[in-house]
Parts: structure tokens; sequence; C-alpha cells
């Protein structure tokens, strides 16, 4: 009997019986829910985001890795195995889940009041209200210290002005973390962090269309025009780069456990079908140029495994560092989006119809190949490690 690739690894051991079955969980979740509809959801170009956000709230996933106000308070490696089934059935998905709990709650449960996580954790860990975190600009992504959106004091108001670009969950969000420049000397110093509900008064968030990529995910433009928010808002502990960029770490973490997933749907599906595609009066599972891509796969694949799981035990042990993350994200999409491109070579022209799922991931992949920090910016991370010496300018 033929063997799945990441059995070949025996990895289960290296997680708990609670986060197994916490895999298990939302592995039969992403089965029964969101793989009947996930092609037309796709090529509609469409998501139904708030009762996938209800029905994610039940299942426990949404900002699970985090303690109290109604959130599951599991393991890392809990949360980056359910990353791991979230992105098999799409790297939307994940998305969505990823940027409610990694990044808006996260910088709530982390540097907000504690008014601001009584008003908004519980119900978003229950999915009754969704966020969106507003960090990257139309010109300044990978360079946040640049941003253009400033806040200016009014009285005891502040007033936010200002656009972020490429925002998951923006049009479908209750709340909005939305960064901004409050003009003090130094690079970065003055970001702070604002809750910004997303009914407020100059605030809109069109919808992105057209996308090639991730088009089972609401992405949006978030406008800023004058938003005058209560000094209520303003995240107290969060003074710098130090606030958002916690929370991408928060975000990377999820995606090296994440895209991992998307390449074993990718590899699984290649298998099943070279098994029952006839060439030549033979499988095409029987060909040694085919079994070798399988078994390079296979090795890269349960290799990221391997990394994903190292690195979340370090998390759990409160002894992983942001270069680290930096590891694990870059060698993984790389790898991932490597497999997804090599899997649709063996089903031929099939492979980039949405009868399978491949192009899907492979198109998905291209964007998590560039966001939360794009595959340059992890090798100057890694970079920067192991000279001591920085490259960015």
């Amino acid at each position: 009997m033929p063997t799945r690739p990441v059995d070949l690894f025996a990895v289960d051991h290296l997680f708990s019986d609670e986060e197994i079955a916490i895999r298990d969980t939302v592995r039969q979740f992403v089965t029964k829910e969101v793989k009947p509809h996930i092609a037309d959801w796709y090529e509609n170009g469409s998501i139904p985001a708030r009762e996938l956000a209800r029905d994610l709230g039940e299942l426990g996933v949404l900002g699970m890795h985090l303690e109290g106000y109604g959130c599951a308070g599991t393991t890392a490696s809990a949360y980056g195995l359910a990353c791991m089934e979230l992105e098999a059935g799409d790297s939307g998905l994940r998305s969505l889940v990823s940027v409610q709990g990694s990044l808006a709650m996260f910088a709530i449960w982390k540097w907000g009041s504690e008014d601001q996580k009584q008003e908004w954790l519980p119900r978003m860990a229950a999915g009754e209200a969704l966020g969106c975190f507003g960090l990257t600009e139309p010109d300044y992504g990978s360079n946040p210290a640049g941003m253009r959106t400033r806040a200016r004091r009014d009285g005891d108001d502040w007033i936010l002005n200002g656009n972020k670009m490429w925002i998951t969950n923006g049009s479908v969000a209750d709340v909005a973390v939305v960064w901004a420049q409050t003009g003090e000397p130094g690079v970065g110093r003055g970001v702070r962090g604002f809750v910004v509900p997303t009914d407020t008064p100059g605030f809109s968030a069109p919808a992105i269309t057209r996308k090639m990529s991730l088009r089972a995910s609401v992405t949006s433009e978030l406008v800023l025009d004058n938003v005058r928010l209560p000094d209520s808002a303003i995240l107290p502990d969060a003074e710098g780069l130090r606030g958002p960029l916690s929370c991408l770490n928060e975000a990377r973490y999820g995606i090296v456990f994440g895209a991992l997933g998307a390449a074993r749907d990718c590899l699984e599906t290649a298998i099943d079908y070279a098994g029952g595609r006839d060439i030549f009066d033979r499988p095409l599972s029987a060909f040694q140029l085919t079994q070798a891509k399988f078994a390079d796969m296979t090795l890269e694949l349960g290799k990221g495994v391997l990394l994903a799981a190292h690195l979340g035990a370090m998390k759990d042990a409160g002894t992983l560092k942001h270069e680290q993350v930096s590891l694990g994200k870059l060698n993984n999409v790389r790898e991932s989006i490597a497999i997804a491109r090599e899997c649709r070579t063996v089903l031929g022209a099939a492979g980039i119809t949405l009868e399978f799922p491949i192009m899907r991931h492979a198109n998905n992949l291209e964007s998590v190949l560039t966001y939360e920090g794009t595959s340059e910016v992890h090798q100057l991370i890694i970079g920067q490690a192991v000279t001591g010496e920085s490259a960015y300018r």
C-alpha cells in the first residue's frame, strides 16, 4: 500500500494527543465544509466570510493560541497544525483566520487596553465580529517606517488620514487595527496603532477585484478621510514599529505551517492522479521520472514539516526568535510553490483546471510568497542574523 508523503517522516509523535486531535478536527471541517465549495468560490472571486467566521469561531480556531477573552488558549504547535489544514483547503481560508487571530486579535490582545480587549476579543473569537489589519500602503510595503497615513491630535481626539492597501478582510471587517505616523521624531518611532470601528465616519474599504490569486478571499483598500477617534482608540502599549512587527511575526509563524498544507494537497492530488492515469499501457506513477519527481517533492515537504514542528516547539518554549520565523517562512513557502508547480506538470493540461486544486494553490502561493515579508526581506533578516550587518539600505 502506498504511504502518504508526510507519513514517511513519522512526525505525529512530535505533537501531543490534543494537538493531533485539533489537527484532525480542523481537517474534517475543511473536508466537509470547504473543499466541496472552494473551486466555485475561487472561480467566482468570492467567499462567504461572515458565515465561515461563525463556523470557525464555533470550531475554536479564531485567536486559538491566545489566552482568555473567549480564546481557546492552545499551544502554538496546535495553531500551526490548524493553519496547515486550513491552507490545505485554500490559502484564502487560512488568511482569514491568520488576519483575524494573529494580526487584528493579537494586536489588541498584546498591545490594547483592557476595555479594548473586553469589547472586541470575545466577539472576534466567536466569529461574531471580523477584524482586519491596516499596515501596508500603496507605496510602502516592505518599508513600513515610510508610511504616509497620519494621525494628528485635535483636542482630546485623533484625526486619521491615509490609505492602506491589500488588506485581507477589509470590506467585511467590523474593526480595523490601523497603524499611523503621529509625527514624533525618529524613523518609525512615532508609529502608533488605533482600533477603528469600521462604521466610523470617514472610513471606507472598497474591495480589490480582478485578482488572479487569493480569489477566495476578501482583499480591500482602506481609506481614512478625516476619521475622528477618541483617545481611547489608541493601542496604549504599542509605540513605534515593534507593535506592528510583533503582529507580523505571529502571522508569519502561521504561514510556516500553512503553506505546507497547500503543498501537501498538491502532492497527494498528483500522486492519486498519476496512479489512475494510464500512459503507454502503464500507470503514470510507474515511470521512473514521475517517481523521481514525487521523491524529491516528498523530501522537501517532509523537511518543511520537520522545520515547522521544531519552530513550533521553540515558540511553545518561549525561545523562538523572529529571524528563526524568517527561516521557516522563506524555506517553506519557497518549497511549497515549487512543489505546486511541479505537481502541475504531472497532471499536464488537467492541472490548469479547477477540477483539481493544484493551479489554485499555485496561484495562491504566489501571494503567500510576497505577503508578510517578501522572500528578499526574509533573506535580509537571515543575512543580518548571520553576518551582524544590516543590508536594507
